[in-house]
């Protein structure tokens, strides 16, 4: 069942939240005691039915730390909001939902049936010196957060600006399809992602059932990652029907031919995007 965990220096953010996600969290030494926002893609009970036993856990141990933020559908946010003191709810909508210190989240639609959205975890971009150039320069202390903050500095009779002596280190991007059709909005929202966590439901053989229940196979999953030239792809929401390890080794050659860092998600992944 869907259920992402992505840590980001003290935040703990659930991506769909499926059922035994409490558990699964468990198993895998996430505390989710630690929980600060879940966000639900769509309002499909694979995708939220584990909410409920998770709240129930948070509140019998009082949530000590304070508000959960939960973004989901309307009546989803309405009931959690109305049940839980500790919960503080929202209808999810396109755009910017959520600010943390140093990055944001952003749902994006999709075409799924029940009003299904995507998300995006966009790293704020950071600024990096040039150290020794800056030294050089005559830069030290407290000028290097002045320069900053105002774009420069006068070092003796010389401005040194920020531009001279610094250089933009693009902030990590991880994407995160929900269930969805091919479409174009995915692979804009995707566009340069570190990391791509797309559904992949069935194999190419069986596009037309993929198509009928609004889906993705694993080569579309492949396809909108070549795109969107992200750098890497995890496929995920696999039909059960796939158990046979054999089965998807034998797709994963042929995902692998149209994008080359693609692997299949399994229950425990962990990734550590720098």
């Amino acid at each position: 069942m869907p259920a992402i965990a992505l840590k980001y220096e003290r935040e703990l953010l659930l991506w769909d939240c499926g059922e035994c996600t409490q558990r699964q969290m468990m198993k895998y030494k996430t505390g989710y005691g630690s929980v600060d926002a879940i966000f639900i893609s769509h309002p499909h009970l694979d995708h939220y039915l584990g909410v409920f036993g998770l709240m129930e856990t948070l509140n019998l141990m009082a949530r000590p730390q304070g508000k959960i933020r939960v973004h989901a559908h309307g009546d989803l946010a309405e009931q959690l909001r109305e049940k839980y003191g500790f919960v503080e709810a929202h209808a999810l909508k396109k755009g910017a939902v959520y600010k943390g210190d140093g990055f944001e989240i952003e749902a994006f639609p999709v075409k799924h049936c029940g009003g299904a959205y995507g998300f995006v975890f966009r790293e704020d971009d950071r600024v990096k010196f040039h150290e020794e150039k800056a030294h050089k320069l005559g830069l030290k202390g407290r000028m290097f957060s002045e320069i900053q903050k105002k774009g420069f500095v006068t070092v003796g009779k010389k401005k040194i600006k920020l531009e001279d002596v610094s250089w933009v280190k693009k902030g990590i991007k991880v994407v995160y399809s929900g269930d969805t059709l091919p479409c174009g909005e995915l692979a804009n929202a995707a566009k340069d992602a570190d990391l791509l966590i797309c559904e992949g439901t069935l194999d190419p053989s069986m596009k037309e059932e993929a198509k009928e229940r609004q889906h993705c196979t694993m080569e579309d999953a492949a396809r909108i990652a070549r795109e969107a030239d992200a750098k890497q792809l995890v496929i995920t929401h696999i039909s059960p029907r796939y158990s046979d390890s054999e089965e998807l080794k034998k797709s994963g050659d042929s995902i692998r031919k149209i994008f080359k860092n693609a692997v299949f998600a399994y229950d425990g992944m962990q990734i550590e995007l720098k």
